[in-house]
């Protein structure tokens, strides 16, 4: 204490428990608040690549014939929201409808092309019940449905 006047001052200060304990209960708020705020970001980007690919589709379905590529209609370079290229497939062109993503009865989700971004984990397998495909954003049913293969 320093005295000033001849009266002892009292220093207000937070001592190193207080200081300990404050930091921890601002971890356990950040803990806390993480997952949620992981889940929503994937969550939009989910939305995004449902978007984008509706878009897609839009776009193709504008064209007389299907394209060999997304090339051929300005989209050659546009990646999902996890860095990966959008998957098309057309099926006069690659062979059939024998390369399709399946269904879970290995049914060809599609009869004209298949569409689709391969999820946050970038693998991807022709069967939805594949482990690596329950992320992907898929399109089905000839464009009738369009989000997580998860949920078709």
């Amino acid at each position: 204490m320093r005295r000033l006047r001849g009266r002892p001052t009292i220093r207000s200060a937070f001592t190193l428990v207080e200081l300990l304990i404050a930091i921890c209960i601002l971890g356990l708020l950040v803990a806390l608040a993480l997952p949620p705020l992981h889940d929503a970001v994937e969550l939009a980007r989910v939305a995004r690549a449902t978007a984008e690919i509706r878009g897609l589709q839009v776009e193709l379905a504008r064209e007389e014939r299907l394209p060999a590529t997304l090339g051929a209609i300005g989209r050659a370079g546009l990646v999902d929201p996890w860095g990966n290229a959008y998957v098309y497939l057309p099926f006069e062109r690659r062979g059939g409808i024998g390369a399709a993503r399946k269904d879970r009865f290995l049914v060809p989700l599609n009869t004209d092309y298949d569409l689709y971004s391969m999820g946050a984990d970038g693998a991807t397998a022709p069967p939805l019940a594949a482990r690596q495909s329950q992320d992907d954003v898929i399109r089905a049913n000839n464009g009738s449905f369009v989000g997580l293969a998860s949920r078709y």
